[in-house]
């Protein structure tokens, strides 16, 4: 049994070609042609074999190591067969069937799904594939020694990691689907005082899992600013009834609704829904914003519907009836669905600046605190001016930052001094 050294082959006009994988180890049989190492230059991936069958005796390279032609990579035994010239197996040699620029349809949203599998102290043969799918592999975040093969030598295809990775998926949403979030108390909390069980509210119950859902799958950015809107409270205040020249309480609720209105129109982006998985967004042409409602039975967000159409005292009136039939449970619940944008208001509370949760299929909510006195400078006088706090949360798969300041920005506008008058029209 005669020792043989297994070198680097000619491999073109390369020099300095990393080593990314090691596919055989020490006292391990091998055959004639069986693979041995895998080379990556910047325009291809090489797999070197072996030309001859025997029992590796020394691997005298590792992952890592710059090599070149003429570079040693291993000695073995030889059983004599198998001599002859080293040609290496690159991409597009080892299988055509197996297209470098295969698309591969995985349900994985478009996005690189790492299984993080822990990688097998393998005593057996080790598994054999194309550079190509080694490489998806290897992004992939698997183990190539976990996948089923399911050509000769158990040489895993891109079909073979196809389905592994469905598999994997489909097990992992099964395991999610199953389980529930539970806090686990070491001890009851009637052992350290006098409680009171009751039940979750059932529309806090039904809104819980939506609220959860938007929270934990749509990037929410929110987008805190500060609205001058002292013209527009002094022409609130000041109205009246033409004919009996009684004060007529408006809501500043709808002024902001009208401005949203006037937002939405600007940048039709935030009247949009989108389908991330079919690559569709859905433009609204309507104009129905959505009012969060605080009830005894819990949180209820109901639609203004064509808000567009409706002027400031009409939309006062549609938010004290709508209100009114959410607190007393008459409302249907088609109303709830269907919205353009929410706004939620603690301007009857209190608060300056929070962060509202996205409503979907929406995918911006605005979040409007309560207006407060600010002594500011300008033209270098010290003067007293109105401000309103509001919080706007956007998707930020859809809806970029620059977009969200503009929006802001004309939000500002359509209640300053320039716009306040138009908006009771």
């Amino acid at each position: 049994m005669a020792e043989q050294k297994i070198i680097v082959p000619n491999i073109g006009d390369f020099k300095e070609v990393e080593v990314i994988e090691v596919l055989v180890r020490e006292g391990q049989k091998i055959k004639k042609d069986e693979s041995v190492i895998t080379l990556e230059s910047d325009k291809s991936s090489v797999e070197v074999p072996s030309n001859f069958s025997g029992t590796i005796k020394k691997i005298n390279i590792k992952v890592g190591d710059k090599v070149s032609e003429g570079t040693t990579i291993l000695s073995l035994n030889s059983d004599g067969s198998g001599e002859g010239k080293l040609q290496p197996v690159s991409n597009n040699q080892y299988n055509n069937t197996e297209n470098k620029n295969e698309i591969i349809d995985f349900p994985i949203n478009n996005k690189k799904k790492n299984l993080q599998l822990p990688s097998l102290d393998v005593h057996g043969e080790v598994k054999s594939a194309s550079p190509n799918v080694k490489k998806l592999i290897r992004e992939l975040g698997a183990d190539i020694d976990r996948i089923p093969g399911s050509e000769r030598l158990g040489r895993v295809t891109k079909n073979d990691v196809k389905n592994y990775v469905r598999g994997k998926l489909t097990e992992t949403s099964i395991i999610t689907s199953q389980k529930k979030i539970i806090t686990k108390n070491e001890y009851e909390h009637s052992e350290f005082g006098e409680v009171e069980v009751k039940d979750i509210p059932r529309i806090k119950r039904l809104s819980g899992p939506h609220l959860v859902k938007s929270w934990t799958e749509i990037p929410h950015v929110t987008q805190h600013e500060e609205l001058d809107v002292t013209e527009m409270e002094q022409f609130r205040s000041s109205l009246s009834d033409l004919y009996t020249g009684q004060k007529i309480s408006i809501t500043p609720l709808a002024f902001i609704m009208k401005a949203m209105v006037n937002g939405l129109k600007a940048y039709p982006n935030f009247n949009a829904s989108i389908d991330s998985e079919n690559g569709k967004v859905t433009y609204k042409k309507y104009f129905h914003i959505g009012v969060a409602v605080d009830t005894p039975h819990g949180l209820m967000v109901p639609k203004i519907r064509n808000v567009d159409q409706l002027d400031i005292k009409g939309i006062s009136h549609k938010l004290r009836t709508v209100s009114q039939s959410c607190k007393e449970l008459r409302i249907d619940k088609k109303e709830f669905f269907g919205g353009s944008m929410t706004i939620s208001s603690l301007g009857g509370i209190g608060g300056t600046f929070f962060t509202p949760i996205i409503n979907p299929p929406e995918l911006s909510i605005l979040g409007v605190g309560k207006s407060y006195d600010k002594v500011v400078k300008k033209e270098g006088k010290i003067i007293t001016r109105k401000i309103l706090p509001i919080s706007l949360s956007y998707d930020h798969r859809f809806i970029d930052g620059a977009e969200g300041a503009r929006f802001c920005v004309h939000l500002g506008q359509s209640l300053g001094k320039d716009f306040a008058f138009k908006l009771a029209v």
